[in-house]
């Protein structure tokens, strides 16, 4: 499963943790804006914004888990197994696989305001990308520097939700996951008070009692709550430096280490890599799993006018600076 996070200090910040048990040997791919973006049942969009992200490169076409726009709009698809559902094509909607989702707002929308109008349109369609890439339910958090939205499609249509935490993780969908944020209401980052019972000497033993009852088990619908009160709560200086060290913290709160959840077969699922994106400058940064040094890529070292998609292999294995 995954998480998905917004943050924001004097800048802005779009991330996720990839949770899965294998890796596609994914890159971080900057499309440029010449790069034809196809689609199965609409339009090829010749020209539109540049965008990085982390991505599978399968016959020439970037199978985008998360990335941003060269003006700061930030998508990521999240799995949604037993609720997401695609149709067939209808004669009155924009028809879109949902592989092409990312691409097809990035590749058009500005901002959120832009973005909405689009998925007014928008049937997610009963299309795999192949036979050997099946479909995978998904369903998706849209983000600007202003605010964000899920977008689900399940069998009673498609829902745009507001966002007012500005996470996400996978199961169940997103109304449910905050309405659940109701049973946390009590809980606080401040000590604990003495609220059981009036004249009961009870004892404040520990540092961080005020947050008992927030969930830390692996679960999607656990992890909300745990990284929606992370979030909530962060507070970092506001340099990039600092910035992006608090967002990485907001998602290493809910990452998943391997052995912790046995999928059967000897199979763990883990987080694969964590990324986090400054939404105005382009800048992409990421960790895995076996290397928690931070790695940076940036969309505007390249030539966003080439019509040539540009990928970079993950880092892998600890980099470790030695200080003797």
């Amino acid at each position: 499963m995954c998480t998905c996070a917004t943050y924001a200090t004097k800048d802005h910040y779009f991330g996720r943790n990839l949770d899965l048990e294998y890796s596609y040997n994914e890159t971080v791919t900057v499309t440029p804006r010449n790069f034809p973006l196809t689609f199965r049942k609409e339009k090829t969009i010749d020209t539109h914004p540049a965008i990085i992200g982390m991505a599978f490169v399968n016959e020439g076409y970037p199978l985008y888990y998360d990335a941003t726009n060269e003006y700061g709009l930030s998508m990521a698809g999240l799995n949604f197994p037993g609720n997401g559902y695609f149709t067939d094509p209808q004669n009155d909607k924009d028809n879109i696989a949902p592989f092409e989702f990312i691409p097809w707002i990035l590749g058009q929308c500005r901002n959120l305001s832009e973005a909405r109008t689009l998925l007014s349109r928008i049937n997610l369609v009963n299309i795999p990308f192949s036979d050997s890439l099946p479909i995978t339910p998904l369903h998706w958090m849209i983000a600007d520097q202003n605010g964000s939205v899920v977008v689900e499609s399940v069998k009673d249509g498609i829902h745009v939700y507001d966002n007012p935490v500005g996470v996400m993780t996978n199961n169940p969908t997103f109304d449910f996951q905050m309405f659940r944020l109701n049973d946390y209401q009590a809980v606080s980052k401040d000590p604990a008070e003495n609220r059981f019972a009036e004249g009961l000497p009870l004892e404040q033993y520990s540092r961080g009692m005020g947050g008992i009852g927030i969930p830390g088990d692996l679960s999607s619908a656990s992890r909300f709550v745990k990284v929606a009160f992370t979030k909530m709560n962060s507070l970092s200086g506001d340099d990039e430096s600092a910035s992006i060290s608090q967002f990485f913290h907001i998602l290493g709160s809910v990452e998943q280490q391997r052995g912790c959840c046995h999928l059967g077969g000897g199979k763990y699922e883990i987080t694969i890599y964590s990324s986090c994106c400054n939404m105005a400058k382009g800048i992409y940064y990421y960790t895995t799993y076996e290397n928690s040094q931070i790695t940076a890529c940036d969309m505007h070292h390249e030539d966003l006018d080439s019509a040539d998609l540009v990928s970079f292999p993950l880092v892998e294995g600890q980099q470790i600076r030695w200080s003797n």
